[in-house]
């Protein structure tokens, strides 16, 4: 049985592309870089600052939890790996656990300096991708209360990475 196809409508609902500048591995407004095109509606976190709901400074804290979240392959797999084992010099195998040891030790660092109670809502938004609705229903809180908790985890994100944006 064949998948149905999203209608322009309803693909247009999903989508929300903007023009945004790609330096040093980040997407930036800033000028320089490579022009790519961004989905707004991709990430949580993205439509909330793009309606200014999150600065700049909460925006940065959220974005590197999720990159040592993906770095450190938090995320559920599907199915197995079936990629080579990286290789180090001379076509030595290299560890490939490294990297990801440090990036999990980062990742639980800010988790816990966020603490318990500010930590679940962080996580389900900004690494789980998940709605802010969707994630105040999981948790059991009143409508709006998500977006105000998760402004008071990001801030206590920035300041363990000691952003000052």
């Amino acid at each position: 049985m064949a998948t149905p196809s999203l209608n322009r409508q309803e693909e247009a609902g999903l989508r929300e592309l903007v023009g945004r500048r790609l330096a040093d591995g980040r997407v930036r407004d800033e000028p320089g870089g490579r022009r790519v095109q961004v989905n707004l509606r991709e990430s949580p976190l993205d439509w909330l600052r793009s309606r200014s709901l999150v600065d700049a400074r909460q925006y940065e804290a959220g974005e590197r939890l999720r990159g040592d979240y993906e770095r450190a392959a938090l995320g559920p797999r599907v199915t197995m790996r079936w990629d080579g084992a990286p290789r180090g010099a001379k076509g030595v195998p290299g560890d490939p656990s490294g990297g990801q040891v440090a990036a999990k030790a980062r990742f639980d660092a800010a988790v816990a300096a966020v603490g318990p109670g500010l930590s679940d809502i962080l996580w389900r938004t900004v690494c789980a991708n998940e709605g802010l609705p969707a994630a105040e229903k999981a948790l059991g809180w009143p409508a709006r209360a998500g977006r105000l908790v998760l402004t008071l985890a990001l801030d206590r994100l920035a300041a363990h990475y000691r952003l000052n944006v």
